[in-house]
């Protein structure tokens, strides 16, 4: 993360959502007086929360798609995770926000159970299939939702970095 006031992060899901934050200038002053390292830390603790905010309107979302007659549950399984790939090849913060589970259960293995069991007929209900149509909900989880996110990682790594400073750990 650079201490500018413009900055631009891209957020990817099945389609990449892109956006700029602009008017950061009180936070570019505070990020300037910290270490990378606390940058990283605190940065990543902010991101989680705002993706947070995305994943549970997306459980809310597919919750109406789950089959009640099974105890396999897509809402259940919807989820977050560090994005290690993108951290080592580029620096940025990164998060990746699906459905645990796999694309496909294998042939001849028997079908989980359970309510966090895998789910992989969430891509058909997501993206639809030549005899259904998609119902999508992740992509307008995130497209619904992108401005609370926003606003959710700024204020939290402010107050990060501000409680960061305050008690003297900028190192």
């Amino acid at each position: 993360m650079n201490g500018a006031a413009n900055a631009q992060r891209v957020l990817a899901m099945a389609d990449s959502v892109e956006f700029s934050i602009i008017g950061l200038d009180a936070l570019s002053e505070k990020l300037k007086a910290v270490s990378g390292t606390v940058k990283q830390k605190r940065g990543r603790a902010a991101l989680r929360k705002a993706g947070m905010i995305i994943v549970k309107a997306a459980a809310v979302k597919v919750e109406q798609e789950d089959d009640p007659e099974t105890k396999r549950s897509i809402a259940k399984n919807v989820a977050i995770q560090w994005n290690n790939r993108r951290y080592r090849a580029t620096g940025d913060l990164a998060f990746r926000i699906g459905v645990r589970g796999g694309a496909v259960i294998p042939k001849g293995e028997a079908i989980p159970d359970g309510v966090k069991a895998a789910t992989p007929h969430w891509r058909f209900i997501e993206f639809g299939t030549k005899t259904s149509i998609a119902k999508p909900f992740l992509r307008p989880a995130m497209a619904d939702n992108i401005d609370a996110a926003t606003n959710a990682f700024v204020t939290g790594l402010e107050a990060a970095i501000g409680r960061a400073i305050r008690t003297g750990k900028t190192e």
